[in-house]
């Protein structure tokens, strides 16, 4: 997952404290940590060093050794991935509740597939606690009390772990792009994810909500790296009873805040939805490049293909390029305030079109870093009819002067003529120019101004300028 550091999985049954140690090892909050069993489900990845030595955290959901169904099924086809690959196995178990026999089958199905764990015994918070460790020997011979909350135990801990791994920089390269899957509940998300890795990162299921933490996935492809970032489901407010559930939405949010572009998902097969709509409102407001993907196309188009069976009675054929150029105008209708976003309509089950949303990512990642040197910019200005619109107070606009400030979003200083800032509408006509003449596809793009200075001011302020003037002694 991180190049060539050494991997240290964390595993155990539900609620044993697997997450908060992994975020005590990270210096992180990535994993959601609550009282309720069963919150993580899918592998979190994090890095961490000690020592001068730099290793790899996987984080894994609570293991039952006999559910081989359904969601506990798939938490354990997860930890087992990342199980083949792992330097140290760190097996959590309760020092208050004391060796249970799932702990000890545990224990042992890790020992026959050639890992055998380091026990650390958690909840242990002080050395007066410290003998609760001893009955956990049955376990294995490598046994730590640790206080994952509090941080007792954890350096013994990390010096057994990391003894063997190599000393060096724990500098990794950044991935060139960041990207965060946003939707609702049950559109697909997971989805998509593992067929842009092109392996089973998430965990997919018929059951809405499956995903809960946020799940980082490094792809590199074509000499770059993406950073994908699969995010619980948001939902409505009031349709989050469980406090894991709400997390997970707040963490989705933060999730948001990290990545350079929105993969907004959508089903096609539904429609947009308000909930839909107002998900790509918190992409709109966070400043983030946006897509617009409209998944399960392929279930849409079966759909269209039924009506059209029965239309054809009446003479009609279906032509699915006519039926994407009208579902396209629909969709572009109801997001009517992204209108910059690209959309396009793909098939996460079969891979469908999932190719070119990777070239599409490319392109609004490059132009969302995209400078526009001051030089063409005014060159660009100085072909605008300005006196296509006014003030609210009737003045003609004026632009002096346009620099470009930063990028990601692209934002830009005007010098007007103005003395408030101009209204939204002539904001958007500017913007509407400035997208004709470079390509800021997916990018929002943002304003800031140099406002003219009243008259009363500026004579004010030659005033006062005169007063401090220093004099010119006179010569006798």
């Amino acid at each position: 997952m991180t190049g060539n550091l050494p991997s240290v999985v964390i595993v155990g049954r539900p609620n044993v404290g697997k997450s908060t140690l992994f975020n005590r090892l990270t210096g992180t909050r990535r994993a959601i940590v609550t009282n309720e069993p069963g919150i993580t489900r899918d592998r979190i990845y994090g890095t961490a060093e000690w020592e001068g030595r730099a290793f790899e955290i996987v984080d894994t959901g609570g293991i039952v050794p006999e559910e081989k169904a359904g969601i506990p099924g798939e938490i354990l086809r997860q930890a087992h991935r990342a199980i083949e690959t792992a330097a140290r196995v760190v097996q959590v178990v309760d020092g208050r509740t004391g060796p249970l026999p799932i702990d000890a089958e545990l224990a042992q199905l890790l020992r026959r597939a050639g890992k055998p764990p380091v026990i650390a015994v958690n909840k242990v918070d002080s050395p007066k606690q410290a003998d609760l460790a001893a009955e956990f020997y049955e376990l294995g011979e490598e046994v730590f009390p640790v206080s994952a909350e509090h941080g007792f135990g954890v350096d013994a801990l990390l010096d057994h772990l990391t003894e063997t791994f190599a000393r060096g920089t724990s500098q990794q390269a950044e991935p060139d792009i960041h990207i965060a899957i946003i939707g609702r509940p049950n559109v697909g998300k997971s989805t998509l994810l593992n067929q842009l890795a092109g392996e089973e990162r998430s965990i997919v299921s018929p059951e809405p909500g499956t995903t809960r933490d946020a799940v980082d996935t490094i792809v590199r492809r074509h000499g770059k790296s993406y950073r994908f970032l699969d995010t619980a489901g948001i939902r409505r407010k009031g349709k989050t009873d469980l406090l894991a559930e709400k997390l997970s939405v707040i963490m989705a949010r933060r999730q948001l805040e990290r990545a350079d572009i929105a993969l907004l998902i959508a089903d096609a097969s539904v429609g947009v939805t308000s909930q839909d709509r107002t998900i790509a409102g918190y992409a709109e407001q966070s400043g983030r490049s946006v897509i617009i993907v409209m998944n399960k196309w392929d279930l849409a188009l079966r759909a269209a293909e039924e009506r059209a069976k029965r239309e054809r009675k009446r003479g009609e054929e279906l032509d699915p390029g006519k039926l994407l150029a009208d579902y396209e105008r629909l969709v572009r209708e109801k997001f009517k305030f992204l209108p910059y976003a690209p959309v396009i309509f793909i098939s996460a089950l079969t891979g469908q079109r999932v190719e070119k949303l990777y070239r599409l990512i490319d392109r609004v990642a490059q132009a969302r870093r995209r400078r526009i040197s001051t030089g063409e910019l005014n060159r660009w200005l100085e072909g605008v009819d300005l006196e296509r619109g006014t003030s609210p107070a009737g003045r003609k606009v004026k632009i002096y002067y346009v620099t470009q400030a930063t990028a990601a979003p692209p934002t830009f200083v005007l010098f007007t003529n103005q003395p408030r800032p101009l209204h939204f509408s002539y904001e958007r006509f500017l913007e509407n120019q400035l997208r004709a003449a470079f390509d800021f596809a997916g990018t929002p793009i943002r304003f800031t101004e140099r406002l003219k200075e009243p008259d009363h001011r500026r004579s004010r302020l030659k005033q006062e300028a005169l007063r401090t003037k220093p004099r010119t002694p006179r010569r006798d």
